[in-house]
């Protein structure tokens, strides 16, 4: 059993500064997401697109942004869950909650934090008759750990981040490296495009463009896969076959958790701290909905510095805390550290 003060459903930008926000109150926090690594969408889905409109940031890159929220919270030692969807939630008789994991993970805290995004994210799948009969056989639509792959050839479909990036990461570590796209242009990042071109003239990336799979192969597990090109059919041999085609967003679990719904979102109180309609939980980012919603990371930031004060009064009853400005106070980690202003130097002038 995994204890916590916080118990953060979804490990986005919101969910990451909410670990800060919460590390000043003194509170823990525990993350759980069912991708494989901390960020949402800005890791998974568009790590090198450009974010505009963080507050003072011109631009920064998304997977950049996730870099930061992590190391803005590392002082904090936040736990995770990842690779883990949260199935389900049950109230104690002390009003605090256990959630249990699609893989039994349990946690148990008085507070829950839902900064689960758009909701659950579900890879899609490309239309191909038998997939999933090679699910867990050879096909995967989520790269959890490269080391998995070393030594084995490998053939991956999509044109965008994703499929681009993992394309060039597993040049180094798979026998054989084929990437199909049905377009000859990519929706990726300029510079990982320019890597692959690169990759493919060295004979390091077998690139086949424009052209759709259409086919899988093999008895027990995938052993080939069969895609078409200018009307005309070529089978490769592959130990796994990787569709790269995006995640779509799902509420999921969620849904049955006796919360409020509303178009598919929490409907939260945005007059107070955006607490759902069960006390102790609350929704915080875009996973959430009110009058005059606005789904922008920013707006997550400023859900989740409100909702940390509730947790604080939920966890100290009667515990007064007197807001003080870091520039005044400084930032204690729980890992030791501290950080402050230097102090003012008093000087005489003779």
């Amino acid at each position: 059993m995994i204890k916590t003060d916080i118990l953060i459903i979804g490990a986005g930008p919101t969910g990451l500064f909410t670990v800060f926000e919460a590390g000043l109150l003194k509170l823990k926090c525990h993350l759980i997401d069912a991708l494989p690594q901390p960020g949402g969408q800005c890791s998974e889905i568009y790590p090198k697109k450009p974010i505009y409109d963080i507050p003072g940031f011109p631009e920064i890159l998304a997977g950049d942004l996730t870099k930061n929220l992590l190391e803005q919270g590392k002082q904090f030692e936040p736990g995770f869950t990842l690779g883990e969807r949260a199935e389900t939630i049950e109230k104690q008789e002390d009003g605090s909650f256990i959630v249990t994991t699609n893989k039994g993970t349990q946690h148990h805290a008085p507070v829950i934090a839902i900064a689960g995004g758009l909701g659950s994210f579900e890879p899609r799948k490309p239309a191909i008759e038998g997939i999933a009969d090679y699910e867990d056989k050879g096909v995967e639509y989520i790269i959890k750990d490269p080391e998995f792959y070393r030594n084995k050839k490998v053939v991956i479909s999509g044109g965008g981040d994703s499929a681009l990036d993992w394309s060039i990461f597993l040049t180094d570590v798979a026998s054989e490296v084929t990437l199909i796209h049905r377009r000859n242009e990519f929706r990726g990042a300029l510079d990982s495009v320019e890597k692959v071109r690169e990759l493919t003239q060295e004979g390091k990336i077998n690139l086949v463009t424009p052209a759709e799979v259409k086919e899988l192969h093999g008895d027990d597990k995938i052993e080939a896969v069969t895609y078409v090109r200018d009307g005309e059919s070529t089978t490769v041999e592959t130990d796994h076959f990787i569709p790269l085609f995006g995640l779509s967003p799902k509420l999921g679990p969620i849904g049955n958790w006796g919360l409020e719904i509303e178009k598919n979102a929490i409907k939260v109180d945005n007059s107070l701290n955006y607490q759902t309609n069960i006390p102790g939980i609350f929704a915080i980012g875009d996973v959430n909905t009110y009058p005059e919603k606005l789904k922008l990371i920013l707006c997550g930031f400023h859900e989740a510095t409100l909702m940390c004060q509730a947790a604080y009064r939920i966890i100290n009853p009667g515990k007064r805390y007197v807001l003080k400005y870091t520039t005044v106070s400084g930032i204690d980690g729980f890992d030791g550290s501290r950080k402050e202003a230097p102090k003012a130097v008093v000087q005489a002038i003779n």
